[in-house]
């Protein structure tokens, strides 16, 4: 290269990164991926746009000596992408949702390659000739087939968390077939690059064989290889340069055996990101994306949507094939909807949300382009063909925002996010509580040992469980491909399949339910989680304290898990220090519960009459409990007890593991009737038992807290 290459080289990079930051950021501020805005640059500074202009300053700006150097950076960008496909391609998250998932996918598949192959046999004879020489008629019918099947998993993971569906039925759902989608459609291309390859059935044959040969290696020697890198980064506390090395090194010859083998080199790159570790590397995924998004989104796909635009001349199509792009995009359009909607009806999903899915099925963006490109590669595309079915490509990725927003506006996807918690719950039987469990890490018996006391206090009660993830910061990087969204899907899937083993272990609650969710706004997440699972107490830990005054929709406990002397409520006496407050009374609530529950046993610390406080408590007293009434001045801290505080007490110097925040409502209807309502005494005990009274009755030690 001269110094006349290298300094248009220079000034090209910088031209085409402008061009793509710009593009994108008119594409987020109209509501739309930024890829099809960086697309779009990538198609406007070639002979489409460009080439319009006096002096076609896309032919001096872009030097035919320049274009190959292009090129080649935007393979490695090509390759890149393809790695962080495969890296974000988990199929834990199909998990439980395998049978839908696959009928949406198979249907969204069959139907558009149908139409598709179809759509090939008759455009065939007006497409059928490249650089002079004519296509086989088989290859261009299969790859139009293919070509319609696509749906881009990164782009619609993308719109599912800027819309926050991540938990709605068309968000799991469409993920779910999205994933399953890739692996078929992306197997069938690679049996089509063979057939166009290879060309007789032997040597087809051939590099099949091969191929099957690399999959073995590529799961059965380098996949246990790869799961070593868990360990090393956990080790290094970060994503070390060495550990960053292996990975490329492993990418890059991955991708050249493929191209080795004849079936392109994106299958590499995609394979080698499908068989890197899932379980467990959340974090390191999220560590991966972060880096290769500086270099990928920055650098090197612009170069890829630039080199792909330079070979796009909208213009060819001319008035003559508007007729033909329409078709194009009919079959595109209506193929994968009908067949989306189709397997999504078939396995029992609503109307409104199979339209959804639908609608997300037909995103196709940056990995349509890929297959394009692959296509352009192979022959079996001429320029006009081509021409149009990138247009295609960003036309359906266009529609996908407008189209999901009517068929599923956001009011729709808070009534049914509230509608899936709800489901999520398990049918009450007892008094329900939520105990919030912040960024649960570790595994389930250190979650257990790290939160006894707090669990300790669910015995008796039905129990949900929720979890709250900390909400990662994107509001600068919205819809960016490369930003970590999918590890958040994992991550969340992870957390749900802890909590519920976590629950399973809790053998002296009633019921146990999981809530999960990310949260930026963790108060006004946990007030909506408590009021779908119309929760009658909250417990906090007290390392999350500063939530219990901004809660609304039921009572506070906050559970002092720093003090290590003391028994849990199934072990001691529970004491209660309670002002006549709201706080007051619905301390004396929850107290009652944990007697019931666990000690047998309930020492009330509160001014006043005596015998109107035993009076509100007689529906426990029927059921067992000892209960004794105190007068403050007379009580001493006793450090084997089980405290429950009110938050407005003045007796606030007694040790309280647990302390009451109670600034729900206005209603004051009397203590007498919340115990009663929340812990209502079986009519057979009722009438056998004696009433309230000024001494407590002995207690009765034979009754077993899992009895309720």
């Amino acid at each position: 290269m001269d110094k006349h290459t290298v300094a248009f080289l220079l000034l090209d990079v910088a031209v085409i990164i402008a061009a793509a930051r710009i593009g994108g950021m008119i594409a987020r501020a109209l509501r739309q991926p930024a890829v099809v805005g960086e697309i779009a640059a990538g198609i406007a500074l070639g002979p489409s746009l460009f080439g319009l202009l006096p002096g076609s300053p896309d032919e001096w700006l872009f030097p035919a000596d320049v274009r190959p150097l292009l090129g080649a950076l935007a393979q490695i960008g090509l390759v890149l992408f393809m790695f962080i496909v495969g890296l974000e391609l988990d199929m834990r998250l199909t998990r439980g949702r395998e049978r839908a998932a696959a009928s949406i996918s198979v249907c969204s598949i069959v139907l558009p390659f149908g139409l598709g192959a179809a759509l090939g046999l008759l455009l065939y004879p007006s497409h059928n000739v490249v650089d002079g020489m004519e296509i086989g008629r088989l290859g261009m019918v299969l790859f139009m087939g293919v070509a319609m099947s696509i749906t881009a998993f990164p782009v619609l993971a993308r719109i599912l968390a800027d819309r926050g569906m991540m938990r709605t039925v068309p968000g799991v759902f469409s993920l779910a077939a999205a994933a399953i989608d890739d692996i078929i459609a992306w197997t069938m291309l690679a049996f089509i690059i063979a057939v166009i390859q290879g060309g007789s059935p032997l040597a087809v044959a051939e590099i099949v064989g091969m191929t099957l040969v690399y999959a073995v290696v590529m799961f059965g020697i380098v996949r246990p290889l790869l799961a070593k890198l868990i360990t090393w980064r956990d080790r290094a506390g970060r994503l070390t340069p060495d550990i960053l090395a292996v990975i490329l090194v492993g990418l890059f010859l991955s991708a050249a055996a493929t191209d080795v083998i004849g079936i392109h080199q994106i299958f590499g790159a995609f394979m080698f990101g499908a068989v890197m570790p899932k379980t467990g590397a959340e974090q390191l995924h999220r560590d991966i994306l972060e880096r290769l998004e500086q270099i990928s989104v920055l650098l090197l796909l612009p170069m890829f949507f630039v080199v792909t635009g330079l070979t796009v001349d909208l213009t060819s199509i001319g008035f003559a094939g508007l007729g033909q792009l329409a078709l194009v995009l009919l079959v595109a359009i209506a193929g994968k909807f009908v067949g989306a909607y189709v397997g999504a009806r078939v396995s029992a999903i609503p109307t409104r949300q199979s339209a959804a899915i639908a609608v997300l099925m037909n995103t196709r963006g940056l990995t349509e382009l890929v297959i394009l490109t692959a296509g352009r590669d192979l022959g079996v595309l001429s320029d006009e063909l081509f021409a149009m079915l990138v247009v295609m490509a960003l036309v359906t990725t266009v529609l996908t925002e407008p189209l999901l927003r009517l068929v599923y506006p956001d009011s729709v996807v808070v009534k049914d996010i509230a509608a899936a918690e709800r489901r999520a719950l398990a049918a009450a039987t007892a008094p329900r509580v939520m105990v919030v469990l912040r960024d649960p890490a570790g595994t389930v018996d250190d979650l257990r040992a790290r939160h006894r006391r707090l669990l300790d206090c669910t015995t008796g009660y039905d129990v949900v469980l929720a979890g709250l993830l900390t909400a990662p910061d994107r509001t600068a990087q919205r819809l960016e491909v490369g930003v970590p969204v999918v590890p958040d899907f994992a991550a969340i899937a992870s957390a749900i399949e802890k909590l519920n083993l976590l629950g399973a272990s809790l053998t002296g609650a009633g019921s146990a339910s999981v809530l999960c969710r990310f949260s930026a706004d963790p108060a006004a997440d946990l007030d909506a989680m408590a009021e779908n699972a119309n929760a009658d107490v909250i417990f906090l830990d007290s390392t999350n304290r500063d939530l219990a005054g901004a809660l609304r929709a039921a009572p506070v406990a906050v559970v002092d898990e720093m003090i290590a002397a003391g028994a849990g409520p199934g072990r001691s006496t529970i004491t209660c220090v309670a002002a006549d407050s709201r706080s007051g009374r619905t301390a004396v609530l929850l107290a009652a519960g944990l007697a019931l529950f666990g000690s047998r046993s309930l020492t009330v610390v509160a001014a006043g009459s005596r015998r109107r406080w035993l009076a509100d408590l007689n529906s426990v007293v029927v059921q067992g409990v000892a209960v004794t009434v105190m007068d403050p001045r007379r009580h001493r801290a006793d450090a084997a007890s089980f405290t429950v505080t009110a938050g407005d007490d003045p007796a606030s110097g007694v040790a309280a593991p647990v302390t009451v925040v109670d600034d729900t409502g206005t209603s004051e209807e009397s203590l007498s009737d919340r115990v009663a309502m929340l812990y209502p005494a079986p009519a057979d005990e009722a009438a056998d038992l004696p009433a309230a009274r000024d001494t407590p009755p002995p207690n009765i030690t034979s009754s077993s807290p899992e009895r309720h």
